[in-house]
Formats: C-alpha cells, structure tokens, sequence
C-alpha cells in the first residue's frame, strides 16, 4: 500500500520563559511527521536545536529529501542508513514506530519487549535567575523527588545553596549547559558535595572535556552536548560516568534504544531527557526512560497548551499519555 508523508512546523507557546545558559525560550518550536497507510498514520516530533546547528528550515529540507525514501516504504533500520541523526530523523523514527503500532495492534511496548510505561518520577527544572528567585522557584517544587537546576558560570554557588535551602529533601541535579571551565568545576567539587547534588551535568563544552579522562569527581558527571549516538559511548566512558540520552540527539527512538544499551555495556548510568517540546515527543522518550537511573522530561510542563491527551505532572511524577496517543493501536 502506497506510503504518504506530511511535515509541518508547529509552535507551541511557554507558560514562562526557560532560561539557560545558553540563552532564553520563550516558546517550543517542532516538526510534526505523519507518516500513513491507507487510513492508518503514525506521528512522530523532532525539535531542531540551534546548539547542534539546525533549524525549523533545516529539519523540514531533511525530511523533504528523506520523503521519496519513506513513501517506497523504507524501515526504520533504513532510515539509520540513509540519514544522520537529528531532529528531522527523530521525527520519522518515531512516526514509522507509531505506524507500525497502528498497523500491528500491538503497541511499541510489545515491539520492543518491554512492560509499558506507567508512572516515574522526572525532574521539574528551576532555570535561571537571581538566587532569590530560583529559591522561590523551588520553594514551589520542593515536595518533588527531583529537581535539575540550571546555571552559569556567574554565581553557581549562591543559585545551587538557595534551590537547595527551599528545597532540602529532593535530588539534585545540577546542569551548568558547557557553561564552566575545569577551573571552576574543580573549585565546585566540595561544594556539589555539601549540598547533596547527585548529578552534574555536561558542566564543560562537548569537544573540551578530554581532561575529564584524568579527573576524579567527588559527584557523578553526566554527558549531554557529548553524546549523540551509541558509536560515542566508548571513549566518553573514559570520561563520564553517566550519560543523557535524549531522542533528538540520537535520531529517534531506535538509535536512543541502542545508545542506551551502550552506555549499560560501558558501565555507565543511564539519564533520559528532552527538549522544551510537546508530548508527542515525550511519549516515546518514556520507552527509554524506564530503563533509567534519571529522567528529566518535563518539556510539556513548560508549554501554555500541550496536545490533547498528553503526559501529565503529579508532583514530580510524569503520567504517561492518554491510551491511543502514540505508540499504541
């Protein structure tokens, strides 16, 4: 049966602004794939990011010159071959398992031989403000399991003490964004000590952390920027004791399925995490989410208006979509 496939931009407004080191969002800017078959269609979202050189534009010329590969009926093992990973390959990766779910009646749970999703606990962010503020921040979310705080290089001691008097009983996860130098992660160790952090994340830039070979953290560091796909594992496991798969880097579900099983291979936890996005990118992040030591995945919680049906927050516990969202028939 002759394949279809449709892309388009879809914007969805912040609640608030989300604020990085790396700079400010105010709204989530996606691709939506539906790829179908006769009256059945799969969706799938990707999330171009600046910081690996994409754009709206870019993903959507991707997947136009990926469009004569999918509608002669390509696989998603294909699609591995045939494009790098990214966005606009996470898009389709997850539109070809969601029209596969469709097609089979079996959801992408049973596909991949694993219980579904159901209830987890996953991160609430505090960004980046005054500490005065980020403990307000997190004064609000301190009945939660986790919470990740974002910092810079400006005043990380005063934003991580005040998140953490507001908040004196959650996990910690701290993620400076490639924002800090050896200098000051090594200046930082006792203090990410003393305030109980359990996670530092990718706290150098991707491509300057060759010295981390040698360094022995007093806490955990985890790879973000670093890690894309499975074929990075082995060296930054010299590096890292942890790794952040997240589905737009890797290029979809199939590719973060296989990073993740790398990264258990290598001896290293497991974090799953997202861009500011919809649902619709969150639901098969769950998939890898399940096998995790962390998640963060609270991209929807950030958004005015989520699509129907989507992932819910219930004090720092992430419910999965409404049944028939993705990945189910």
């Amino acid at each position: 049966m002759p394949r279809t496939l449709r892309a388009q931009h879809d914007r969805f407004e912040l609640s608030q602004p989300f604020r990085i080191a790396r700079g400010v969002k105010t709204a989530a800017d996606v691709i939506t794939v539906t790829i179908g078959e006769g009256q059945v269609e799969g969706l799938g979202e990707g999330v171009p990011y600046p910081r690996y050189g994409e754009s709206v534009e870019s993903a959507l010329a991707a997947i136009e010159q990926a469009r004569s590969v999918i509608e002669s009926g390509a696989g998603r093992e294909e699609l591995l071959a045939t494009m790098p990973a990214g966005a606009a390959r996470n898009a389709l990766d997850c539109a070809l398992w969601d029209l596969e779910a469709r097609l089979s009646r079996r959801s992408v749970a049973e596909m991949i031989g694993n219980p579904a999703p159901g209830r987890l606990a996953s991160a609430l962010t505090v960004v980046i403000d005054a500490p005065e503020a980020m403990g307000r921040a997190a004064a609000a979310l301190a009945h939660a399991p986790l919470i990740k705080v974002k910092v810079d290089a400006d005043a990380p001691e005063a934003q991580i003490r005040a998140v953490r008097a507001a908040a004196p009983h959650v996990g910690l996860i701290v993620d400076p964004n490639e924002s800090w130098d050896r200098k000051l992660v090594e200046a930082m160790q006792s203090l990410l000590v003393e305030q109980r952090v359990a996670l530092l994340e990718q706290p150098v830039p991707a491509g300057e952390d060759e010295w981390l070979e040698d360094f022995t953290p007093s806490v955990p560091i985890c790879a973000d920027e670093s890690v894309h796909i499975a074929a990075d594992v082995p060296l930054l496991a010299r590096r890292y004791q942890a790794v952040n798969v997240k589905l737009d880097k890797a290029g979809g579900l199939t590719s973060a399925l296989a990073l993740a099983r790398a990264a258990r291979e290598n001896g290293l936890g497991l974090m799953t995490g997202c861009m500011v996005s919809s649902s619709l990118s969150i639901a098969p992040a769950l998939h890898v989410a399940r096998l995790s030591d962390f998640v963060d995945l609270d991209g929807p919680i950030w958004l005015r208006e989520d699509r129907a049906g989507g992932v819910i927050d219930e004090g720092g516990f992430l419910l999965p979509p409404a049944p028939g969202f993705w990945g189910t028939s």
